[in-house]
């Protein structure tokens, strides 16, 4: 398995930020392979060479010319967020057509993709997460004030199946309630309306490495905004303090419970979990896939405290996950 196809960019708003991740895995993955990097959208699927040239890509077995020779792709690394990558769909497609990938799988993504199928999901196995409520159309919902009585001011509405912050509102007043609903459907095809938590926002990488199933170390998220919303995640509104300014003791409970989902969602590769701490209590926001990985991203800064390289990480990650493929 020598020949690795980063397949990024995608259907959602984060297509450049999934470029952006894309481009630096493979500017710093491991030597030993030759990694390729796929873009995709709806009008077909390339790869970008480091001038910039575009070539067609076999969409049916991934495999394509450059300087008149054939390459295949042998393993693939989705890194697309939202659709069709976070939410499982390529993988599942890369099933059809037999090309081994390093990522979680269809049902893991999917799962985690949806926010509120997922921490309900969790929730059924004892982790916290914030009362919630969900809503499957605009029109059929509870009132404003059924809402507001059962979750209280202020409140979060975000779309259910977005991979991105886009659509997500933190409502202060019950007057902007009907109007934050509306841009979450703009978004997505339901929407989960959640309790606020009031506490440390903190988040925690998550991989298989040599040694089993490893957490990396806590990252604080102090937003500019009022919440981590997509101008504090990347265009630099937002304190990212690591390691997060939290006990000692209440670092290894976050750190346990995120390894515990991991596994209890059959997760593989790279994963972001991330948490708000209420009263000493973690309480699961949301699971991450595909964590963002550009430069400016929080991983990168997670494995840089663990003492780590980007590269190294990623040996430990392809050593695990291409053992597993082969042994399949």
């Amino acid at each position: 398995m020598k020949n690795v196809g980063i397949i990024a960019g995608g259907y959602s708003s984060e297509f450049e930020i999934s470029v952006l991740s894309a481009t630096n895995i493979k500017e710093n993955f491991p030597s030993e392979y030759t990694v390729y990097l796929i873009l995709m959208n709806r009008e077909g699927w390339n790869v970008r060479l480091t001038d910039g040239t575009l070539i067609p890509v076999d969409e049916s077995n991934l495999t394509f010319l450059h300087n008149e020779q054939s390459v295949k792709i042998d393993v693939a690394i989705v890194y697309i967020h939202g659709d069709p990558g976070e939410n499982g769909k390529l993988q599942a497609y890369l099933e059809m057509i037999n090309v081994p990938y390093i990522n979680s799988g269809p049902l893991a993504s999917q799962l985690s993709f949806d926010k509120w199928f997922c921490n309900q999901f969790l929730k059924g196995f004892g982790f916290k997460v914030a009362d919630s409520i969900y809503l499957s159309s605009p029109s059929e919902r509870p009132t404003n004030d059924e809402i507001i009585n059962r979750l209280h001011l202020p409140l979060f509405v975000k779309p259910c199946d977005s991979g991105s912050s886009f659509g997500i509102s933190r409502v202060n007043k019950p007057d902007d309630l009907d109007t934050a609903i509306q841009n979450a459907f703009k978004e997505g095809r339901t929407v989960v309306l959640e309790r606020f938590l009031a506490g440390t926002e903190v988040t925690c990488g998550v991989y298989r490495g040599k040694n089993g199933v490893e957490a990396l170390p806590l990252v604080e998220i102090v937003s500019e905004n009022e919440f981590f919303d997509y101008a504090a995640k990347y265009q630099g509104l937002s304190q990212e303090i690591t390691p997060a300014r939290i006990s000692d003791e209440l670092t290894k409970d976050v750190q346990r419970i995120s390894k515990e989902v991991y596994q209890l969602l059959q997760l593989r590769s790279i994963a972001r979990i991330d948490f708000m701490i209420e009263d000493g209590v973690p309480y699961i926001i949301e699971v991450n896939t595909t964590p963002g990985f550009s430069g400016e991203s929080i991983v990168p800064k997670m494995i840089k405290q663990a003492g780590k390289t980007i590269t190294s990480l990623w040996e430990e990650i392809v050593q695990v996950e291409f053992t597993d493929l082969q042994s399949r």
